[in-house]
């Protein structure tokens, strides 16, 4: 099987479709699927729930997303860096389901591994915990997590094999590997594409039969979403 697709376009092209529930990797603006961001912006969808920490800023990352109303719903932890997001959901534009950050990666890795609940002792006596299951473990309380499976992933790895075996690259391994795993199919956004046997197995981070279409993106601008300087 071709996994190698020639752009962003075409790796996206008969797989994302209006209303879809679609996970996206990255930590701010780090290790994020630039070009496939900016493809599904051009691909005109609409209606969607994303899945990701945080929506990037406002004009860079998902955050352009949310600038053409291609975005319903977003599930996120971290909301801070982007005034649109805010003001969307503030107007009442957008709908939001906030998560506690660890959970969110919880509740990738979990769905990518079969499992549709677990419980957690985060969020119990909160809003978090609202409308949902509480139960005693060992005499402490737990409130169940329902765990998410999105329709499509869009992953950053630093590097693939023609076959979708994946490194990623110091912090921008954050929520990846999770993302990679939740999606029905995967799409991998890499910047250096290698062939099969060249990648250590003992190096591979997320194994080729999470990943469907990957595409190779050379030079990512990897843009810095805060830049702090010392002044001496």
């Amino acid at each position: 099987m071709n996994k190698v697709y020639p752009d962003a376009a075409s790796a996206l092209a008969g797989i994302v479709s209006d209303g879809q529930t679609i996970a996206v990797g990255g930590f701010g603006l780090c290790g994020i699927p630039e070009a496939l961001i900016l493809a599904l912006r051009k691909s005109a969808v609409t209606n969607l729930t994303v899945i990701s920490n945080n929506a990037g800023v406002d004009d860079f990352g998902l955050g352009q997303l949310l600038t053409t109303r291609q975005i319903k719903k977003m599930i996120s932890s971290y909301v801070g860096e982007n005034k649109e997001f805010a003001r969307q959901y503030l107007a009442g534009e957008l709908e939001l389901e906030f998560t506690p950050q660890g959970t969110l990666a919880e509740k990738l890795r979990a769905g990518g591994s079969g499992i549709p609940a677990f419980f957690t002792k985060t969020g119990v006596g909160t809003i978090v915990a609202e409308g949902k299951e509480v139960r005693e473990f060992d005499g402490e309380q737990y409130v169940m997590e329902r765990s998410l499976v999105a329709d499509v992933s869009l992953v950053k790895a630093y590097m693939a094999d023609r076959a979708g075996n994946l490194v990623y690259r110091k912090t921008a391994r954050n929520f990846n590997p999770n993302v990679a795993m939740a999606g029905k199919i995967t799409i991998v956004e890499v910047e250096k594409l290698v062939e099969v046997g060249e990648i250590e197995p003992d190096q591979v981070h997320t194994p080729s039969i999470f990943v469907h279409r990957i595409v190779v993106n050379a030079t990512p601008e990897k843009r810095i979403e805060q830049r702090t300087v010392r002044t001496n």
